[in-house]
């Protein structure tokens, strides 16, 4: 059985939460991060964890769980039952659909990341940026090579670095590069006072989507935090932080996205003059200056790779980046700890050796991402043809898991 540790290549969310998984186990490893420090760059706005949540039950301990879930954006969001996925028309505000969303916990994601690493930040080495990977020694290990001239020694080394990986890179030279989709997004996050926020909030006091029937532009808006999350409450500064999202069909090199924030933010606002005045007033509300990202869409439908005999394999984003628009791509993401976790834990307790336990993950990662892959490509597409929303959309497919 192995004795050198589990090398995870990224230390998000979901490298974290492998992290958390084998330290549970008893599997030795180290987590490599590029970043010089935990808030060295954004990590993201928000993210939906639904279907997922059994499993990261039983991946985490019971106080970490505890601690996730006082991570959400609104506690009191679901506080009596669960809540709705809506979908508006965004030009009327009529909704089109409005389905029970069950169980679910909408988090922070730089929140959900900070409760994760608090359990592993003994292990986590800051400011080492990946550059090769040896596999092909007689010794049956694996050696990361890091931009700073370091180099550490490992059984297996799992790349968790996001949808631009560098394992993938190795393990799939021909086909490693993502297919970005004929979309385009740019979004924000803004503050509201209550006043300002209420009518948002009438929609869904959580989050909701909305397609515009003529420009198939798409909207998301979602909360952020609550007075009651951020220590304003009945204060003279109560406010509600905003996620507000339009992306669009790119059919032109007009669609295409602008290289400043104010450029961005300009066309954001330009897109959203046939929206209902409840949604363009909160568009139009947002300040100039605004730091205004663009999401760019694309996915990666977990392709063949060559696992070197079960020492390099992949997960998350690395191993099968998917669009937002099913809101699913941390939830199979923090399955692939869960499921590589217990993989691994039998492959350092003697029960299997390192090749069969990485072989018998990638084979359930790969039938159950690709197919998710296209799902989600499909409904990305889909989000932007308001005639085509319907109730076999894959926007509003619920998950086989």
């Amino acid at each position: 059985m192995p004795t050198k540790p589990v090398l995870i290549i990224g230390a998000g969310v979901v490298g974290l939460s492998l992290a958390c998984g084998l330290k549970e186990a008893g599997v030795p490893f180290d987590v490599y991060e590029r970043d010089d420090h935990v808030s060295a760059r954004g990590q993201g706005w928000a993210l939906t964890l639904h279907w997922v949540l059994p499993y990261l039950k039983k991946l985490l301990l019971p106080s970490t769980v505890a601690e996730i879930e006082a991570a959400q954006v609104d506690p009191d969001a679901d506080r009596d039952g669960p809540g709705t996925i809506v979908l508006i028309n965004a030009e009327t505000l009529e909704p089109k659909f409005r389905i029970p969303a069950g169980e679910r916990l909408r988090v922070n994601r730089e929140k959900l990341r900070n409760v994760l690493l608090q359990e592993v930040s003994d292990r986590v080495h800051w400011g080492k940026r990946l550059t090769g990977i040896e596999a092909d020694g007689g010794d049956g290990g694996v050696v990361a090579l890091f931009e700073d001239g370091s180099r550490a020694e490992g059984a297996v080394l799992v790349g968790a670095e996001g949808s631009n990986s560098r394992t993938r890179k190795f393990l799939a030279p021909a086909t490693y590069r993502n297919t970005q989709l004929p979309v385009r997004c740019v979004g924000c996050a803004v503050d509201f006072t209550a006043s300002a926020v209420q009518p948002l909030r009438r929609i869904d006091p959580l989050l909701f989507q909305g397609c515009h029937p003529a420009s198939g532009s798409f909207l998301w808006v979602s909360m952020l935090e609550t007075p009651g999350i951020n220590g304003t409450r009945g204060s003279d500064a109560e406010r509600y932080r905003v996620q507000i999202n339009i992306s669009w069909p790119a059919k032109t090199v007009r669609d295409e996205v602008a290289a400043t924030d104010a450029g961005r933010l300009a066309g954001m606002k330009q897109r959203a003059e046939g929206f209902h005045a409840v949604l363009g007033d909160a568009v139009r509300a947002i300040p100039e200056g605004s730091a205004m990202r663009e999401m760019v869409v694309q996915d990666w439908p977990c392709l063949p790779w060559d696992n070197r005999g079960g020492r390099v394999t992949l997960a998350g984003d690395a191993a099968h980046a998917m669009t937002v628009y099913r809101g699913e791509a941390a939830n199979h993401g923090i399955l692939d700890a869960y499921r590589l976790c217990a993989r691994l834990a039998a492959v350092y307790g003697g029960g299997l050796d390192v090749k069969a336990g990485v072989d018998g993950y990638e084979a359930e990662l790969r039938e159950r991402t690709s197919a998710a892959v296209l799902l989600n490509r499909r409904a990305c597409l889909e989000a932007h043809d308001w005639a085509g929303l319907d109730g076999d959309s894959a926007v509003l497919k619920r998950s086989s898991m």
